[in-house]
């Protein structure tokens, strides 16, 4: 599925083809959340990032999390989360670990997207206490990261893009 998405002033915009397009998955870790969650999460979709294409680019900027390790220290994530240093939406995120995908934000995209059967709700343990997840009939609840992938999701479901 062709996926269309901008920031909010529009100086970034950006075309992907998207073979997970199912806004599903509910992320609440702390790094999801507090750089693209609105709700208390955030709704990573998956694409092919060869099909990536960006007008605006000089007006990106990347971040790459901290992740605080306790007593082993503080290291920075290897993943990358590009966002518009102009109104600072994030777009999307990208891992050299897994370098075919791209995850834009499903906030970012302007294409309008099938409705989900159901929802996962993930990284549940770092939620705060405000942001309940609302768990919904069918939906699933994961207190750490699932085992499956988007992309498998997808399959079994029959959603892919």
């Amino acid at each position: 599925m062709l996926l269309e998405g901008s920031c909010h002033c529009k100086a970034v915009t950006f075309r992907v083809e998207a073979g997970q397009p199912v806004p599903f998955n509910r992320c609440y870790c702390s790094v999801c959340r507090k750089t693209a969650g609105s709700g208390g999460y955030a709704v990573n979709l998956g694409a092919d990032y060869a099909t990536l294409q960006v007008t605006g680019a000089e007006n990106l900027s990347v971040y790459r999390a901290r992740i605080d390790r306790g007593a082993a220290g503080v290291e920075h994530s290897l993943a990358e989360r590009s966002f518009c240093k102009l109104c600072g939406s994030a777009l999307w995120l990208y891992d050299p670990r897994w370098p075919a995908q791209v995850h834009p934000h499903a906030g970012a995209i302007d294409t309008a997207l099938p409705v989900p059967p159901s929802h996962w709700h993930m990284m549940t343990e770092a939620a705060p206490d405000w942001a309940e997840p609302a768990v919904a009939a069918g939906d699933t609840v994961f207190p750490a990261y699932p085992e499956e992938s988007l992309a498998d999701w997808h399959a079994r479901c029959g959603l892919t893009g």
